[in-house]
This record gives structure tokens, C-alpha cells and sequence, in this order.
């Protein structure tokens, strides 16, 4: 499992971008190093967060900065963390057991393993499984509460689609970029501005003078993203800010930008490669589903037991569609027969997708479980359509909006530190009066 955690926190987009888990070897005499409206963070947390880290980078450590800088930088990120999962909870946003069993499952899968597979590596790293789940969790609240605040305060009109798609600004390249950043703090000055730019301008510098850019992301920048080296990954050029795409249009593979101004700071961008996105096909499934839910009445096993004696049903000669209309408990699709009309492939997540890979047409699946719970599928037919214009508009709706939702929740984040109550009590920090991240 060399190389594991780091493998753990590479998986999902985006999805999980804390730390993953709380390292249990490390059992110093507690303090306090934080206080956070009302609650704390344990000097044992900080330290349990700063060996998972270093184990991580145990191959690389000159990647790493100085522990006390590391350690600012660690705690910030608990800092904000906690501020999240608590405006999460104070929402009313809810994470049940199923959905943290889905994303367990979907890390063992990208690990290539089975959940009691990543339970045993995970507990041989020195993990807490139990922590470990509960750090899903959070990291599910947080995700949940990022889409609610997008959702809430990003809008896009048709008009503004109309008018991307008619200026030629919906491409389809894909660029392979990563990122730095250096914030500003909340109503900055104008000499933090310019301290600020500074700061970016001597990383700058750094990289250009043979500093690995990674290496300086781990040391320098602000995101979320930073101990992942601020690898942004492949991305749709219609996804990224106009000022990020021009100023990489005119760098090479391996060169990164002079520091961009943002919206929260001041931005370095590396450019790893470009490739054109391919044809507009995509092939499409014709479905019929019929889905037994698992619930505190209704046990995994009771719920299998009845989907296998529905489809016994089907197989001796029952109707899909009236077993569907009699029996589903998705009621979207229940008074349809079961019918899902035309998706595109992947629209159901990679397992049902595996599943429906397997099937010829006319053919029935076997039951397999994805929460909610067991699920039937039957397949009717495939075709490849031409989505070229939808796909465009599709680019360009999700291009307007990622663009508004990124920067309403780093404004989010923004108010939601500046509102609370932060002390921190590292020895040696001088700020324990709230500030902004």
C-alpha cells in the first residue's frame, strides 16, 4: 500500500479535498491550539494532520516547508474545515451511512480493491476506520454545502449562454493545468495588494529558477488544493476563467504565467499540456429499472431477497414493465414501466455503467446494489447520437456557472471566516484575534 493516503486523496475530482484521516500514532500531551466559535482543535488533531502529511511526502520531503510553516498551513485548513461542517449542519445538510458506503466504495474501486480490502489497508496505515468514516462525512457535508451555496447564488440565464455561444467563446480543447494561489484577505489594502502581488511575483521566481512547481504549491499557496502540488487535472477550456485560458494560449507545455489578479488573490498557473476533446458522439442507453430501497424497516438482505424474486419473475415471463409499475420504489420512473428513456453513458455513476456494459439488447441484468439499495436493469437499445449542439450549450451553461459558483463560495468562505471567532494559540502566532483565511 505504498503511497496509499496519497492515492486516497488523489481520488473523486473534487470531491474530497481535506485530509482524509487522523493518524493514530502520535499521542502527545494535549492542548489547545485553536478555538473556533465553540469549539477547539486539539494539539493532538494539529499533530495527528502533520504526520499523515509528512508520511505522504516521506519519499519527498524537501517538498514540504518548514514544520512551523506546514503547520500554520494545516491548522488553517482544520480551521475552515470545522467552520464548513458546521455551517453544513446549522443548514439542515445531512450525510446518511448509505452515501458514505458509496464513496468508501468508490475509493476501494479506484484503489482496485473491495471495501473490507480498504478497511484492512487503512487500519494498516495506523487508521482509525471509524475516524476514517467520519472524515467522509465531513468531507460529504462540506461537498453538499459548496453545490447548496452554488446552486443558491450562481444563476445563468439563457441570455448569457446565447451570447458565449455567439462571440465563438465555447471551445473544445481540454487544458492539463495546475495552479497556485495567493490570497488576499477581505477588503485588502492597497499595500496588502501589493505585498500580496509581491509574494506571487518571488514565487514566480522561484519555479522560473528551478523550484519544482508542485514543490511550491505545497509551500506557498492558499487552496485547497495545495498539498495535491495544485494539480487542477484535465479541465474544459470553457470551465476555466477567459484571463486563465488567454494567458495559457500562449505558454508551452511545462511554463507557468506571471501572477494572474484575481477575484480572492493573485494566481500562478502552469501549464502540463493541451489536447482537443474529439468528436461531439455519444453513445446513448435505452433503459427500463426497477429499484427495492434499503431502510431502518428494510434490511440489505430483505431487499436483495425481493429484487432476485422479481427478477425470477421477469425470467419466467412476467412483464418488465407491470413488475416495474407494481413493484419500483423509484417513483419517477415506476408509472413509466420502469421506462428511463434515452442517457448518455456514465449518467448512472461507473457501477451501474459496468453493469449495463455487460448487457446485449433485449437483455435482463442481474440485481446488483448501488445506494439506495438493489436495482434491475433491462436494456432496449443503443445508439450513437450527434450532441454536438446540445453538448455546446451544455459547455457553455456549466462554463458561466462553475466560473459564479467557485467564486461565490471563495466569497462564502471569505464572510464565513471573517464572522467567526478564531483564536489561534500556536506558540509563536501572532494572530488570535479572528482573521480572514
Amino acid at each position: 500500500m505504498k503511497h496509499f493516503l496519497l492515492a486516497l486523496l488523489a481520488a473523486g475530482t473534487a470531491a474530497f479535498l481535506a485530509p482524509l484521516a487522523h493518524a493514530q500514532s502520535v499521542q502527545p500531551l494535549d492542548g489547545i491550539v485553536a478555538v473556533v466559535n465553540d469549539d477547539v482543535i486539539l494539539r493532538s488533531e494539529l499533530d495527528r494532520q502533520l504526520t499523515q502529511v509528512q508520511a505522504q511526502f516521506a519519499n519527498n520531503p524537501s517538498q514540504l516547508p518548514p514544520r512551523d510553516v506546514l503547520e500554520k498551513q494545516m491548522l488553517d485548513r482544520l480551521v475552515l474545515q470545522k467552520l464548513q461542517v458546521a455551517r453544513a449542519n446549522d443548514s439542515g445538510i445531512k450525510v446518511s451511512d448509505a452515501q458514505i458506503d458509496q464513496s468508501l466504495m468508490q475509493i476501494a474501486q479506484q484503489n482496485h480493491m473491495d471495501v473490507s480490502q480498504l478497511r484492512g489497508a487503512v487500519q494498516s496505515q495506523g487508521l482509525d476506520y471509524g475516524q476514517f468514516r467520519n472524515t467522509i462525512r465531513d468531507q460529504l457535508l462540506v461537498q453538499q454545502l459548496r453545490q447548496q451555496v452554488g446552486q443558491s447564488r450562481a444563476q445563468v440565464s439563457d441570455a448569457e449562454i446565447d451570447s458565449l455561444i455567439k462571440n465563438g467563446r465555447v471551445r473544445t480543447e481540454q487544458l492539463h493545468v495546475a495552479h497556485i494561489v495567493i490570497n488576499l484577505p477581505e477588503g485588502a489594502t492597497p499595500e496588502q495588494v501589493d505585498a500580496t502581488r509581491a509574494k506571487a511575483e518571488n514565487v514566480v521566481r522561484e519555479v522560473r529558477g528551478g523550484m519544482d512547481f508542485a514543490a511550491a504549491a505545497i509551500r506557498y499557496s492558499n487552496a485547497e488544493d495545495a498539498l495535491q502540488g495544485g494539480d487542477l487535472g484535465w479541465r474544459g477550456v470553457n470551465e476555466l476563467p477567459p484571463a486563465l485560458v488567454e494567458a495559457a494560449d500562449k505558454l508551452q507545455d511545462g511554463q507557468i504565467t506571471d501572477p494572474l489578479r484575481g477575484p480572492n488573490g493573485f494566481h500562478i498557473v502552469k501549464l502540463v499540456g493541451k489536447r482537443d476533446s474529439g468528436k461531439q458522439l455519444v453513445t446513448e442507453y435505452h433503459l427500463q429499472h426497477i429499484l427495492i430501497k434499503t431502510s431502518e424497516l428494510v434490511s440489505n438482505e430483505q431487499a436483495k431477497q425481493e429484487i432476485e424474486a422479481i427478477r425470477k419473475r421477469i425470467v419466467a415471463g412476467e412483464d418488465f414493465a407491470k413488475a416495474a409499475t407494481d413493484s419500483s420504489q423509484e417513483t419517477e420512473t415506476a408509472r413509466l414501466g420502469g421506462d428511463m428513456g434515452w442517457t448518455p453513458a456514465n449518467a448512472y455513476g461507473p457501477q451501474a455503467q459496468a453493469v449495463i456494459d455487460k448487457l446485449k439488447k433485449g437483455e435482463l441484468s442481474e440485481a446488483f446494489e448501488v445506494p439506495p439499495g438493489w436495482h434491475l436493469l433491462k436494456l432496449i437499445d443503443t445508439r450513437q447520437a450527434d450532441k454536438a449542439g446540445e453538448i455546446q450549450r451544455n459547455e457553455a451553461k456549466n462554463m458561466i456557472f462553475q466560473r459564479k459558483a467557485e467564486e461565490e463560495y471563495m466569497s462564502f468562505l471569505r464572510q464565513l471566516r471573517s464572522e467567526a471567532y478564531v483564536e489561534i494559540r500556536l506558540p509563536g502566532s501572532d494572530t488570535p484575534a479572528p482573521a480572514a483565511p
